[in-house]
């Protein structure tokens, strides 16, 4: 049996993101050969695949990268945020994202079709996820088209990698404020751009739900019209791009903002992680 240190195990985890036991046992098996231990986890990890499918996976990443005409941007999900913050995750993240980007696959089935390097993306994540040994899956893709983006990646923990990416395809020149109106996205969380965007059947039954919420408060027959549109319109600022209150300047919208910036919003996305 081969003399496997602590420090060795350590290292090979670290750069795999492969629990302890499972890494120990495969350095072993390989009599300390790094290599040779990866090929033991990815095979026995194929085995375990199938067993991880219903594990939730409520960790991971946000990737996004820009092209002439469009912006791509990926979420890839795993079980923990071990696994999310390790080198090989992101590593992996990097590589299904500039596949399907320029295959420019716009659903999780096209992407998951995407030949690279002789591999669909499909068998490359279940490679990866074989050595790793966590359900791992590409949840969500967007192909957002236009001529000028503003993206914004942030990290709710400086340890990992980003959680919430936004991409605001827009018209005009003041970057700086399209940027802004991507920070805000990511933490308003902004359904439809603009009010007229939100689906009847959603504003109906909102209206509904309002006007009974009205009279069970006793509020006068008479003034109830006014009451609940009062109150859809407080819906539309939730839900709807430009009706909101802008995160930097509360006594403007963001419609007003992007109109003084001389800014037109086309298209926009947000993913979180795990929501």
């Amino acid at each position: 049996m081969a003399n496997v240190s602590l420090a060795d195990v350590k290292a090979l985890r670290e750069r795999l993101g492969t629990g302890m036991v499972d890494t120990k046992n495969a350095l072993v098996e390989a009599e300390g050969d790094f290599e040779k231990a990866v090929e033991i986890l990815r095979l026995k990890g194929a085995k375990g695949n199938a067993k991880r499918a219903d594990r939730s996976t409520s960790e991971g990443l946000v990737a996004a990268v820009e092209s002439a005409t469009a912006v791509t941007l990926i979420e890839l999900a795993c079980e923990t945020d071990f696994v999310a913050k390790n080198d090989r995750f992101v590593a992996l993240g990097n590589t299904v994202l500039q596949a399907v980007a320029d295959a420019g696959a716009e659903t999780v089935d096209a992407a998951l079709a995407v030949q690279f390097e002789g591999k669909s993306v499909a068998d490359i994540i279940s490679d990866e996820a074989a050595i790793i040994g966590e359900k791992v899956e590409l949840r969500r893709i967007a192909r957002i088209p236009g001529s000028k983006f503003a993206v914004y990646l942030h990290k709710t923990n400086q340890d990992l990698p980003p959680q919430v990416g936004v991409v605001v395809a827009y018209t005009g020149d003041d970057a700086a404020t399209a940027r802004s109106v991507a920070q805000h996205i990511s933490f308003a969380d902004p359904q439809y751009l603009a009010k007229g965007d939100v689906p009847e059947a959603l504003v109906a039954e909102e209206r509904r739900i309002v006007e009974e919420i009205s009279r069970n408060e006793g509020k006068p027959e008479a003034a109830l019209p006014k009451i609940v549109e009062g109150r859809v319109g407080s819906y539309f600022k939730q839900v709807a791009l430009l009706e909101q209150d802008y995160a930097r300047d509360n006594k403007q919208t963001v419609g007003k903002v992007l109109k003084d910036a001389g800014l037109e919003v086309t298209g926009f996305v947000r993913f979180k992680v795990g929501a």
